[in-house]
């Protein structure tokens, strides 16, 4: 999709994204919200310290079996942890959720970096009429990231099989130097909206196999059962395209394609509905942190955002893939792409609770989190309390 408008002279920011400011020199608050982060985690030998100190505490506060959970897909950045995870001595207990759309080469990729490296897998699988019927929900809503669903059920998954297993450590490969931030315009839901909107629009199945994850389980984890939420990649370094090299070497991994194109239904999302739907292209937030980061170059990265998705052919059996797995007809999609463009802000939610009390609660943050979660640093930087400079 092409840029619009104004662009970030530093990054792909442009028009299209919600919120965004540009200062005298061209740079975009997004621009400036990326350089705080990576001002606040530099790749130095402090930062390597930093990491070291968290193996020593995980290791420390472990049980015999395992120390650490940490989610897999089969994509780059959870396979490549595991490798970490056990190259400084860690007991990591691998875990997966199914929601119905793996991808053959995702899941060979999980076997294939679980047994190579002898560490035991804990796959939650969703019973598939609660999914289909969380993602259709969403649709229906028309709200932006279909997918949310699934990332909830992922990142509750991982606390529940913590608290069962009472380990204290959860270590997750999420990379802003290679992911930036998206607006929470196109991304942002949460446990309170998913139950709204599953009353709403789904068709009355109960949840009882879907891994729910309320900010209040999420504080009760954190600060009562003392779980923590660690991200190596914000110490460490970390060459997406060298893991990926490794991988394919070592473990015979497979790639997949596109960023998280490891699940069907997420590349579904990310390629078809919110370009189409919403005008949204999120390629943008995660070349341009590219950019920034030194992964790529500026010019290399205007090419790729000129690119599609896919061929419309391949785009569109995607599409009858999905409809054909959420029993939905030709005309029922028809009907849900013409609804008029949702947000979060379009149902309740906890999101003005969170922000708007986050500031009292700093102290809780840093017991639950080893890090300064990006979006509390979002709500300071896009909301206009910092100025964007050169």
């Amino acid at each position: 999709m092409a840029l619009k408008g104004k662009v970030c002279v530093k990054g792909l920011w442009d028009e299209s994204i919600p919120d965004i400011t540009f200062n005298e020199q061209g740079v975009s608050n997004y621009c400036v919200l990326q350089e705080k982060m990576m001002a606040d985690y530099p790749k130095n030998d402090m930062a390597i310290k930093k990491w070291e100190g968290i193996v020593k505490s995980v290791k420390a506060k472990g049980g015999n079996k395992y120390n650490c959970v940490i989610g897999v897909s089969g994509g780059v950045d959870s396979s490549y942890l595991l490798h970490i995870a056990k190259e400084y001595g860690l007991k990591p207990l691998a875990v997966h959720l199914d929601n119905g759309f793996n991808s053959e080469i995702a899941v060979r990729n999980i076997e294939n970096v679980t047994r190579a490296l002898d560490i035991d897998l804990v796959t939650h699988v969703i019973d598939y009429e609660e999914i289909k019927d969380l993602l259709r929900s969403y649709m229906k809503a028309s709200m932006p990231w279909i997918d949310f669903p699934t990332d909830l059920a992922i990142k509750g998954t991982m606390y529940n099989v913590a608290l069962k297993y009472g380990i204290k450590y959860i270590i997750r490969g999420n990379d802003f130097r290679s992911e930036g931030k998206q607006p929470a315009e196109w991304t942002y839901s949460d446990n309170k909206q998913l139950l709204y909107l599953h009353k709403q629009f789904g068709s009355g199945i109960k949840l009882k196999t879907f891994p729910q994850l309320s900010i209040f389980k999420e504080v009760y984890a954190g600060y009562i059962k003392g779980i923590r939420d660690v991200r190596p990649y914000y110490y460490i370094n970390y060459n997406k395209q060298d893991a990926k090299k490794l991988l394919i070497e070592k473990y015979s991994w497979q790639d997949y394609g596109g960023h998280h194109h490891e699940n069907l239904f997420t590349k579904f999302a990310m390629s078809y509905w919110l370009p189409k739907k919403f005008k949204i292209d999120k390629r943008i937030i995660n070349l341009s942190a590219q950019v920034l980061s030194g992964a790529i170059k500026r010019e290399e990265a205007l090419n790729k955002i000129d690119q599609p998705f896919d061929t419309e052919d391949n785009l569109e059996s995607l599409k009858d893939y999905v409809l054909k797995k959420l029993d939905l007809s030709d005309n029922d999609f028809t009907n849900i792409m013409s609804l008029p463009p949702k947000t979060y802000k379009s149902y309740p939610s906890d999101y003005d609770f969170i922000f708007k009390n986050v500031k009292h609660f700093k102290w809780l943050i840093k017991r639950i989190y080893d890090f300064k979660p990006m979006a509390i640093e979002s709500s300071e930087v896009i909301d206009g309390k910092a100025n964007a400079k050169n």
